[in-house]
């Protein structure tokens, strides 16, 4: 975990203390360091420069029946080989036989522990699949693809997590001497719409991760949207009403590309939430998202911990958020970084904010002077870009 101390000049409305975090097999635990007060002055706001148009709440359909486009319109921002979709026209498996009926919850609970290349076959119209328990990857799936089509929505029903993956999990199998990094299995989500999933009181590994929980392998999401999620109200490190992400394979990245999250609350991270994990989120949309615990991290006494990172929280020690046409907008943290929470303990983190629009993301605690909708603690400053932040 990471808490907030005093920094003087950087810091609004809160008293705060940075901790450091450690984890170890099936458990993610802490320790609380406090860290000094730094002698520095507050960083210039930053110039504004041309951005992206602002993406709006509402999406334009296409003649084919699909679900709307997901992400940031304007985003132009070139995306990696590393994020782009799979090619999922030969699956493994195919969810349905072309009517809304046979795609079922229990039909996707098998075909997610089977693994490989799974795609639907719903009918011509969107459809949501409700389930009944969570889909859950076993660890000797090397590959586990999951394509909507555009069409697919996964409920959780407001009662339950959608999607989750622990390469630490013995119940999901033990296939490394080193569960905390290892390769496999690569989970990707794509063309995919996950709505009303709930962790709450789901503490295996720190909790977290309404719509989707991994630890361990690698994860990546296109072309989808997250509407809704929720995690535990309250907490001093857990998060991601939408993902929580740990233990990434080699430090890559999580990519996030062409994707929309909103109205997701949770004690930290509304939207994503990671301790120790680099992010790449390109040409995506954020907006509505509430960081709604109270007492920051390590929680302040009487109060049960959290609030931080509205859309983002993250926290670690070497790692790196880079945020790419991008539209933040609109979201609400109780304590700080009404936008993003960045926290890097031994300073060696970087936080790039690159093309991207920061608008109207309330800190009702605490923020980084210069950079509106930010908490930032590493060595420097955010690098910021051809963006705007107000």
């Amino acid at each position: 975990m990471r808490g907030l101390a005093g920094y003087g000049v950087l810091l609004t409305g809160a008293v705060l203390a940075l901790a450091a975090c450690g984890g170890s097999t099936g458990q993610v635990t802490a320790a609380s360091t406090a860290h000094p007060r730094p002698s520095v002055t507050p960083t210039p706001t930053p110039t504004p420069s041309p951005t992206p148009s602002k993406a709006h709440h509402h999406h334009k359909h296409h003649a084919a029946a699909a679900l709307p486009q997901p992400g940031n319109p304007s985003g132009g921002v070139a995306v990696p080989a590393a994020g782009q979709p799979v090619n999922t026209s030969h699956p493994t498996h195919v969810i349905g036989d072309g009517t809304p009926a046979s795609c079922t919850s229990a039909a996707v609970v098998a075909a997610v522990a089977a693994g490989g290349i799974i795609t639907f076959s719903c009918g011509p119209d969107p459809v949501t699949i409700t389930m009944q328990a969570t889909a859950k990857v076993v660890n000797t799936s090397a590959e586990v693809v999951l394509d909507g089509g555009g069409k697919v929505t996964l409920s959780g029903g407001d009662a339950r997590r959608i999607l989750y993956l622990d390469t630490c999990d013995p119940s999901q199998k033990w296939t490394t001497s080193h569960c905390q990094d290892q390769a496999e299995p690569h989970l990707v989500v794509q063309n995919l719409a996950f709505t009303d999933g709930n962790s709450t009181g789901q503490t295996f590994d720190g909790g977290g991760g309404g719509a989707i929980f991994d630890r361990g392998g690698q994860l990546e999401v296109v072309n989808s949207s997250f509407t809704g999620n929720r995690c535990d109200t309250t907490g001093p490190d857990l998060g991601g009403a939408a993902i929580r992400a740990l233990s990434q394979f080699d430090n890559l990245p999580v990519y996030v590309v062409h994707s929309t999250f909103s109205d997701g609350v949770c004690s930290n991270g509304g939207a994503l939430s990671s301790i120790g994990v680099s992010w790449v989120v390109l040409n995506s949309l954020m907006t509505g998202n509430q960081a709604i615990g109270v007492g920051a991290n390590p929680a302040q006494a009487g109060t049960p911990g959290g609030g931080s990172g509205a859309a983002i929280y993250t926290d670690g020690d070497q790692y790196t958020v880079t945020v790419g046409g991008t539209v933040i907008e609109d979201n609400t943290a109780r304590e700080g970084g009404g936008a993003i929470f960045f926290v890097s303990d031994d300073n060696t983190g970087t936080l790039t904010i690159d093309d991207s629009t920061l608008h109207d993301n309330l800190s009702e605690g605490f923020s980084t002077a210069g950079f509106p909708g930010i908490f930032f603690h590493s060595t420097g400053h955010p690098v910021v870009s051809g963006s705007t932040l107000s």
